[in-house]
C-alpha cells in the first residue's frame, strides 16, 4: 500500500507542466543523441551538466535521466537503418537489425526495438520502485566501514565487467583514483598533488574530466576518420507492424533480455552496454526454430533481446545510485555529479529526506518511456534527415557549447585549457583501445572511499580490523575478493571475453 501511495505522490510531481516539459526535452535530446553517431549519452550529459544549474533539482534529474534512457532508443534507429550504432549499447543491434533492413524488413525491426524497449523500460522502472524501499532500509545499517567495503566491491565489479583488457580496466580505475586525490586534504587543509598550480588546490573539476575525455575525445576521434567513413546509406522503411510469427519469436527474447538487463543494470560496472552484449550472446546460444533465419542474417530475436536488455539495464542502474549512493556505471557517476551540484547527497537519505524528488524521478521514467515510443516510431523520417548534417558543421557547435559550459562553472579559462588537455587524453584512450568509463568511476568513488576509510579508522581508533570484524563489511570484502579470484581463472576469463565478441 505504501508503494502505491508513494507512486501516486511521484506521479503528482511528474505530471506538473514544467516537469513534463523537461522529461520531453530529455527524451528528445536523448533520442537525437542516440541517432547521431559518435555522440553518446555520457558526452551529452557531461556537456549539459552546467545547463542544469538554474533548474530545480527534480527537473534537472528528470531531464538527465530522459537523456540516458532516450539514447538507448535512438541508437537503435541508425543501427537498423544505416548500419551505424548511434550509441555503444546498440553495437550488437547492428548485426541483425541492418540485415533485416536490407531484406526489406526495416519496419518490423524498428517496431521490435521500440516495443521491446518500451516493455523492458516499464519493467525496469517497476523493479526500481519495488526494491528501492527495502534496499534503503538496508542502507541505513551501513556505517563508514561498510560503505568503504561496498565501494571496493563496486570498483572490482567495474573492472570485471568492463569491456576489453582487465589490465587496462585496472589502470583506468587507478588513474581515476589518483586524479581524485588532487586538491586539498580535507583533514589537514594542506594542498596535495597540485604541483604548485593554484587552480588545482580545489581539485580537478568533475565536469572538466567528463567533458574532456567523453566529449572532446569522441569529437577528435570522429574528426580523425576519413569523411567517407561517415557517409550515410539509408534503407527504406515500409510497414512497421511485425507479423504474428515475428511476435511469437520476439516475445520470449524480450522477456529474456528484460530479465538479464534488469540484473546486470544493478551490478557495479554493468549497465546498458554489458546487458546488450550478454542478451545477444544468450540468444545465440538458444536453439533456432526451423523457420528462423540464422543470427547475423536478420533474425528478429537479435534485435528484440539486446534492445530490451539495454533499456532494462538503463532503468535498474538507478537502484544502487538512489538507494546506496553508489554509481554502478559512468553515466550514473555523472548523475552523482548532477545531484552534488544541487546539494543532494546520493544515498538512502534521498528517499526519506526528499521523497518528492525520489518518487517523482521514478514516475517520470514511465512517462518518459511512453514519450519515447511516440517520438521514435512516427518520427523516423526526421531522425534520418538529421544524419545528413555534415559533421564539419556539427562539431564546432559542440566544441563551443562545451567551452561555454565549462567556463560558466568557475568563470576561469584554466578549466577550458584543462578540458582540451583531457580531450587529447580521451582521444589517446580511444586509439589505445582503452575503455575510459572506469576512470570516471574511480574519480568519483576515490574521494568518497578515502573519507569513509578515515571515518572508520577514526571511530575504531586506528584499528584496521574494523573492516573485517563487522559482518556486513567483511561479507562485501569477501565478495570482492571472490569476484577478483574468479575472473582471473582461465575458463572464466575466456567466457568474459566471449560476452563482448560477436561472431
Amino acid at each position: 500500500m505504501d508503494l502505491l501511495n508513494n507512486l501516486a505522490m511521484g506521479f503528482g510531481v511528474a505530471f506538473t507542466l514544467s516537469n513534463l516539459m523537461y522529461a520531453f526535452i530529455g527524451c528528445l535530446l536523448g533520442t537525437l543523441i542516440g541517432v547521431l553517431p559518435g555522440i553518446g549519452p555520457l558526452a551529452t550529459i557531461a556537456m549539459l551538466l552546467p545547463a542544469t544549474y538554474a533548474l530545480p533539482p527534480v527537473a534537472a534529474l528528470i531531464m538527465l535521466a530522459g537523456i540516458y534512457y532516450g539514447a538507448q532508443y535512438g541508437g537503435s534507429t541508425t543501427a537498423i537503418l544505416v548500419n551505424l550504432p548511434g550509441e555503444s549499447s546498440s553495437v550488437v543491434t547492428v548485426i541483425d537489425g541492418y540485415q533485416m533492413a536490407r531484406n526489406g524488413r526495416a519496419g518490423p525491426a524498428l517496431a521490435a526495438a521500440g516495443l521491446g524497449s518500451f516493455f523492458a523500460g516499464c519493467v525496469g522502472t517497476l523493479i526500481l520502485a519495488a526494491f528501492a524501499a527495502p534496499l534503503t532500509e538496508l542502507a541505513f545499517k551501513f556505517g563508514p566501514a561498510e560503505y568503504f567495503s561496498l565501494m571496493i566491491l563496486g570498483l572490482v565489479g567495474a573492472v570485471v565487467l568492463a569491456s576489453g583488457s582487465l589490465l587496462k580496466a585496472i589502470a583506468m580505475i587507478v588513474l581515476g583514483l589518483l586524479l581524485g586525490m588532487v586538491g586539498t586534504d580535507v583533514n589537514s587543509g594542506m594542498a596535495r598533488f597540485s604541483m604548485g598550480v593554484i587552480e588545482l588546490t580545489d581539485g580537478i573539476g568533475f565536469i572538466v574530466i567528463a567533458m574532456g575525455v567523453f566529449g572532446y575525445g569522441e569529437i577528435i576521434s570522429n574528426l580523425s576518420k576519413h569523411e567517407s567513413e561517415r557517409e550515410v546509406f539509408t534503407a527504406s522503411v515500409s510497414g512497421l507492424m511485425p507479423t504474428k510469427q515475428d511476435f511469437k519469436d520476439m516475445v520470449p527474447a524480450v522477456l529474456r533480455g528484460t530479465a538479464l538487463g534488469s540484473l546486470l543494470g544493478i551490478l557495479p560496472g554493468g549497465g546498458a552496454v554489458m546487458a546488450a552484449f550478454a542478451a545477444y550472446t544468450l540468444e545465440k546460444k538458444t536453439k533456432l526454430a526451423p523457420h528462423e533465419v540464422p543470427f547475423g542474417k536478420g533474425n528478429i530475436r537479435g534485435v528484440a533481446a539486446p534492445e530490451s536488455a539495454n533499456n532494462a539495464g538503463a532503468q535498474t542502474s538507478f537502484i544502487p545510485l538512489l538507494t546506496l549512493g553508489i554509481p554502478p556505471n559512468a553515466v550514473m557517476a555523472l548523475m552523482v555529479g548532477a545531484m552534488t551540484i544541487h546539494n543532494i547527497q546520493p544515498g538512502p537519505q534521498v528517499m526519506t529526506g526528499n521523497p518528492e524528488l525520489f518518487w517523482g524521478l521514478i514516475a517520470s521514467m514511465w512517462i518518459g518511456n511512453a514519450m519515447l515510443v511516440v517520438l521514435n516510431l512516427p518520427l523516423i523520417g526526421i531522425w534520418i534527415k538529421l544524419l545528413t548534417v555534415p559533421y564539419r558543421w556539427l562539431f564546432p557547435s559542440i566544441v563551443l557549447f562545451c567551452a561555454i559550459g565549462v567556463f560558466s562553472t568557475n568563470n576561469t579559462t584554466f578549466d577550458i585549457w584543462m578540458v582540451g588537455l583531457f580531450g587529447f587524453i580521451g582521444y589517446l584512450f580511444i586509439k589505445l583501445g582503452t575503455e575510459p568509463a572506469p576512470l570516471l568511476l574511480g574519480f568519483i568513488l576515490g574521494p568518497m572511499m578515502e573519507e569513509y576509510l578515515r571515518r572508520a579508522l577514526l571511530l575504531s581508533r586506528g584499528d584496521w580490523s574494523v573492516l573485517v570484524t563487522r559482518p556486513l563489511s567483511a561479507g562485501l570484502l569477501l565478495a570482492a575478493a571472490l569476484l577478483l579470484v574468479a575472473v582471473l581463472l582461465p575458463s572464466v576469463s575466456k567466457k568474459r571475453e566471449d560476452v563482448f565478441v560477436e561472431d
